[in-house]
């Protein structure tokens, strides 16, 4: 056919690609694997980000509007192959009208692989879906089954080929989009920003960084506190805003943060919470939680973020910064969490119930009062009976500390448990869904 791929170095899938990896240099993979009586409809690559191996894939909205075909399903599956056996990450750029029918039935199976290939290596490398314009059907279903999903604000992505509930927007409110940018550009960059966060595999240790500033207290929450200056990445913040999800480093080291605010843990918070410490678990990245909060809006949530916190094995470590009840507290800084350390300012309030009602159950007698006296009472008794102080006594805390010295004891803590390794007994997963 005398294909010559120099002539799509003017394509968007090649300005993509020239954009993300540095300096604009890559290595194409079967750069003259035809589809049809033309070119594959995407580009496949491997090349360095910030200096780090990373492989990637552009849908090529030129080329027969990057419909998927049986060769450009040979090229991607190819792609995933290479990045199993090399451990390195991969980021996949979505551009595409959907499945190239020509290919009849067989475009179900040139589908299956992909998205079989990508559900593989789940878990082994780290995996960025970036949608810069269509992705429907199929193709939708392998884009959100990524780690983390970039959306440009006027892209479409919906399992619906019709596209209903395909605008960015819609995608970002329910937690399928964990971001949304308003250009290519921001994409790209924004993608870069979470690679420079992760590990290459789940055998290598989280990046740690010589060269970092001390925090800068801003007021906004325990993360930006405990962080090196401007190194929070936050996202998922159209899911909920009760709760924080951020990727941050501190004294250098890369950790995750999970942020509780004040409020009930309620079902978006929930899936925050469980996809955070479900990644960062996968990867060995330590998990940083700040607990204020009183409960769950339902058991099942409770549930679900008990089970995450308890089987992932990475280094944890929990600061109490306000009130921790109940279930709250056991889920996310209790036994059933696993906490490697627990630290609590010493304003933190940690009790098994409600404190007015542990007060009303546990000093039923100083309440036998009118009941304009009651609430002064029960307030006396929380600061007496259910303080950070009186909770390492029992052996709830390993340390209360004052908020000026609790940067300095985390980074302590993270330096200990950057070796831990922990064996478990062996099972496919679990059953509590």
């Amino acid at each position: 056919m005398g294909l010559n791929p120099n002539s799509l170095k003017n394509t968007s899938a090649y300005k993509i690609l020239s954009s993300f990896f540095d300096d604009g240099v890559f290595s194409e993979i079967d750069s003259l694997l035809s589809s049809k009586d033309g070119y594959a409809e995407a580009i496949t690559a491997f090349g360095t980000v910030d200096g780090v191996p990373c492989y990637a894939f552009a849908q090529n909205s030129d080329v027969s509007k990057g419909a998927m075909s049986k060769a450009q399903s040979k090229k991607i599956t190819r792609l995933y192959d290479m990045a199993k056996t090399t451990g390195a990450p991969i980021v996949a750029f979505y551009d595409s009208i959907g499945g190239n029918l020509s290919d009849g039935c067989d475009i179900l199976s040139s589908y299956g692989e992909v998205l079989k290939k990508s559900i593989e290596l789940s878990g082994i490398v780290p995996q960025i879906s970036v949608v810069l314009g269509t992705c429907l059907g199929t193709s939708a279903l392998t884009a959100v089954c990524s780690d983390f999903l970039i959306m440009k604000k006027d892209a479409t992505l919906s399992v619906d080929t019709l596209g209903t509930n395909a605008d960015a927007e819609y995608n970002f409110k329910n937690g399928v989009a964990n971001t949304i940018c308003d250009s290519d550009e921001e994409c790209i960059e924004k993608a870069k920003k979470f690679l420079s966060y992760f590990p290459s595999n789940n055998l290598e240790q989280s990046p740690i960084y010589s060269d970092f500033s001390e925090s800068t207290d801003d007021g906004k929450c325990m993360a930006h506190f405990l962080a090196d200056e401007d190194s929070t990445f936050g996202f998922n913040k159209g899911l909920s805003k009760d709760v924080g999800t951020a990727f941050g480093r501190i004294g250098g080291m890369t950790v995750g943060f999970v942020t509780t605010k004040g409020t009930d843990i309620d079902e978006n918070a929930t899936k925050k919470i469980v996809k955070m410490v479900s990644f960062c678990d996968a990867f060995s990245i330590p998990i940083v939680t700040t607990l204020n909060a009183k409960a769950f809006t339902t058991l099942e949530y409770a549930k679900k973020v008990a089970c995450a916190y308890a089987e992932a094995t990475t280094a944890k470590i929990s600061v109490i910064s306000g009130e921790a009840y109940g279930a709250a507290y056991i889920a996310l800084s209790g036994a059933c969490a696993n906490s490697d350390i627990v630290f609590a300012l010493d304003n933190a309030v940690v009790s098994p119930i409600s404190p007015k009602a542990a007060a009303y159950v546990l000093d039923n007698e100083k309440l036998s009062v009118p009941v304009s006296e009651q609430e002064q009472i029960a307030n006396d008794f929380v600061s007496s009976k259910l303080n950070a102080e009186n909770a390492a006594e029992f052996g709830l805390i390993d340390e209360v500390v004052e908020k000026s010295q609790l940067r300095n004891k985390v980074i302590s803590a993270l330096n200990m448990l950057v070796s831990k390794r922990v064996s478990t007994l062996p099972k496919k997963h679990n059953t509590i869904y």
